[in-house]
């Protein structure tokens, strides 16, 4: 009969090769995570529609006419108008507490036929286009409000490279409190997207006009500190597109 104990050196080593296998993928998949797990359920729909140009005018007092059936259902953070950066587009962002609460709010508009008939019907033929997007708040990052109301909004879209806030995260956070730290804008919310065009981060300032938003910038690019900042998270960047904003009529965030 064959001894068993040289088998189970041998034996021994190949485990533990494995396991160090194991570990090695392990850590190389952790570096394409998403980031910290989210602290809860709760996430926001991003919902941009592109308004045929000679109905804007239309759109826009059907929204401010009817949009309180919407907001009876759901809450609304925002809803803005597109003033530079993109013409005839209206952005709106809804809070949801999870899946099965938009699933649910999602059944009862289909099912009110007050909003069915007074908005979404007569709505439809001046859209050309609609797009939506779920995304979170980033992990170091709640959202704001403006100290005051009459202002505008710059909303900012970066594509990073893929990793999300686990790759990106820290640079990320300190370009934007280099440019808070200047004092010219107020941060309203950072987001990072969970269904449509991933890694892809929403960022929403507040400014007292384009004016005052102009002369901050202006400002910024001369700041030593917000130039470094920027500098290191740019290496994590694809693309930029930057909208100004003017919050309508019903929007909270005016």
């Amino acid at each position: 009969m064959l001894r068993q104990g040289p088998l189970r050196q041998p034996l021994a080593a190949a485990a533990r090769l494995v396991r160090g296998r194991s570990r090695a993928r392990s850590q190389e998949l952790a570096s394409f995570a998403t980031g910290p797990r989210q602290n809860n359920s709760v996430f926001y729909e991003i919902r941009a529609y592109d308004i045929k140009p000679s109905r804007m005018k239309e759109f826009v007092e059907m929204v401010g006419k009817h949009f309180h059936l919407r907001t009876a259902h759901s809450e609304l953070v925002g809803l803005w108008s597109a003033e530079l950066g993109a013409m005839n587009k209206v952005v709106h962002v809804w809070k949801y507490d999870d899946f099965a609460h938009r699933t649910a709010v999602r059944h009862a508009l289909a099912n009110d036929k007050e909003w069915q008939g007074k908005f979404i019907t007569p709505a439809l033929p001046l859209i050309e286009k609609q797009h939506n997007e779920v995304a979170y708040l980033v992990p170091w990052c709640e959202l704001g409000k403006p100290p005051k109301e009459g202002g505008v909004y710059e909303w900012v879209t970066f594509q990073m490279k893929p990793g999300g806030p686990a790759l990106w995260g820290e640079a990320f956070q300190g370009a934007i409190n280099a440019h808070i730290n200047t004092g010219y804008t107020k941060l309203i919310g950072v987001f990072h997207t969970e269904y449509g065009l991933l890694n892809t981060v929403h960022v929403i300032w507040w400014n007292e006009s384009p004016h005052h938003r102009a002369v901050g910038r202006h400002s910024a690019h001369e700041d030593a500190r917000v130039v470094a900042a920027v500098r290191d998270s740019v290496r994590f960047l694809e693309s930029q597109q930057n909208m100004l904003l003017i919050p309508m009529q019903c929007s909270p965030l005016k």
